[in-house]
């Protein structure tokens, strides 16, 4: 079941387009993963899913509800929640405050006390360090608050950015653990990701953006096997 429905979706940037007639899916359960290189228009797309930008045309849906022309604090209460590239905490605030300032919206709110100790459960580090100011974090856990965040809000789809980018290898493989772990509990991702060959690992299906198109797409695994996906993004 399609949860998420991308159909031909442009998007500028002032007078410069960045995605031309874009068209993709996400099915409820799935992890996904977009991959390509720098100024392929990753980002933009989840900004455009997430209402920070309005797509100049296309349409999309969210459960079968046309979201494309929504407001971003609309967007969060159908239950999709974008993690943005660097993790964007408040550094002056604590861990636990940090987490609860992803319960405001109205669909969170009244779980605010279960869902944060589900959050501890899942990530035990913040609880360890609920006190902590943010900024006195080392960055994988900073990327940890900012992910438990992001479930703070009770999403039905869970955007990351970039949640590997500038960690060390052995943090990095904590946070794709993490995130194997929030969909097995039911949790559906979409991920855009540097490091394709975890991305993928992990991955149901993905898609292959280069200047704002859609240039391939299918099962991970085919894609991770892939000539042109090993050449060009696995440097083999």
């Amino acid at each position: 079941m399609s949860l998420l429905e991308i159909h031909k979706i442009d998007a500028f940037y002032g007078d410069v387009q960045v995605i031309y007639e874009m068209s993709l899916r996400v099915d409820k359960g799935e992890v996904v993963s977009i991959i390509g290189g720098n100024g392929a228009g990753k980002s933009t797309l989840l900004r455009v899913i997430s209402g920070l930008m309005q797509a100049s045309a296309g349409r999309i849906t969210f459960q079968g509800t046309d979201i494309h022309t929504e407001p971003p604090e609309n967007i969060v209460t159908h239950g999709i929640v974008h993690v943005p590239e660097g993790r964007r905490l408040f550094p002056l605030m604590s861990v636990k405050d940090n987490l609860l300032v992803g319960a405001y919206n109205k669909r969170a709110r009244p779980d605010v006390e279960k869902t944060l100790q589900e959050v501890y459960q899942l990530l035990p580090r913040l609880a360890e360090r609920e006190s902590q100011l943010a900024m006195t974090l080392s960055g994988g856990e900073q990327q940890m608050v900012a992910i438990g965040r992001g479930l703070m809000s009770k999403p039905h789809l869970l955007m990351l950015d970039e949640p590997s980018l500038g960690l060390a290898p052995i943090l990095i493989k904590d946070i794709f653990e993490t995130v194997r772990k929030i969909a097995d509990l039911g949790t559906t991702v979409l991920m855009v990701e540097q490091d394709v060959r975890h991305s993928l690992s992990l991955s149901d299906r993905g898609y292959v953006l280069e200047h704002g198109r859609v240039v391939m797409e299918g099962k991970a695994s085919d894609l991770i096997d892939d000539p042109h996906i090993r050449t060009a993004y696995l440097g083999m």
